[in-house]
């Protein structure tokens, strides 16, 4: 994900950049001090972000995102200001955020989290429906196939490539620290979000949240071993690693198995 800042303030605009790198994969491809600067960059480049300060030179940033909202493809647009009085008009120009100075580090963490989550979703539901409409640009699908084969499709994330890939293809997820490592029979992806919201993603009938640290596909489980504390320690087909099933967790996962 691309993103450019719109600020006059350097040390503002040095702090934005700092907060971006330390809490996202977000990558700030370029700088801006003036809105006419930036509306002439967008006229032949694009980019999926953009933090935008309200008070610049030439032309303000309410103008300038007034001017943005009517691009085909309109970048999320963050506003970055000390002044609150412009909140309301903010979001009626439908700003994904609307982030008041000066910065509050785990305001600005949560927001980042939420804006790559959502660029995923938004960016994964376009690639699924330009590939449905090159397959078959004549005789589009009826709703109801297209809602079931995208559920069954998702994209990971690996050396900064978008693999599109069958849920079904998915054995575990794994929460380490930011991210969420998610494991196919060969493959380990990175996904830059919380366990909690990959889950979200998956088709609840064939993924258990089994653990707070772990989501398991149930198609995929081989043997369930009783462990400690009657709990389960689940081992999967044509893997040797071994997934908890925490206590909470084990009324519900009775039920589901039929134990």
């Amino acid at each position: 994900m691309k993103a450019i800042i719109v600020e006059d303030e350097i040390p503002a605009r040095e702090e934005l950049e700092y907060l971006i790198e330390a809490y996202s994969k977000i990558e700030v491809t370029n700088f801006f001090d003036d809105g006419l600067d930036v509306l002439k960059y967008l006229q032949e480049q694009e980019t999926d972000a953009i933090f935008l300060d309200i008070n610049i030179p030439s032309l303000d940033g309410m103008l300038l995102a007034s001017t943005i909202c009517k691009f085909t493809k309109k970048p999320y647009i963050i506003f970055t200001t000390a002044y609150k009085e412009h909140a309301v008009q903010a979001f009626e120009l439908e700003a994904f955020d609307y982030i008041l100075k000066p910065y509050d580090e785990k305001r600005i963490a949560a927001m980042l989290r939420k804006l790559e989550t959502v660029f995923q979703r938004d960016h994964a539901e376009s690639m699924i429906q330009e590939m449905k409409l090159k397959s078959n640009p004549v005789s589009p699908l009826p709703e109801e196939e297209i809602n079931s084969r995208v559920s069954s499709r998702i994209n990971l994330k690996k050396n900064d490539k978008i693999i599109v890939t069958d849920v079904n293809d998915i054995y575990y997820a794994l929460a380490s620290e930011k991210v969420t490592l998610v494991y196919t029979e060969q493959e380990e992806y990175t996904m830059p979000m919380s366990i909690s919201e990959f889950y979200s993603l998956l088709p609840q009938d064939l993924f258990f949240r089994c653990h707070r640290s772990y989501t398991v596909n149930l198609s995929k489980i081989r043997e369930i071993v009783p462990w400690f504390n009657q709990t389960y320690m689940l081992r999967l087909k044509d893997l040797t690693v071994e997934i908890p099933v925490s206590r909470s967790k084990v009324i519900e996962f009775r039920q589901i198995m039929r134990l």
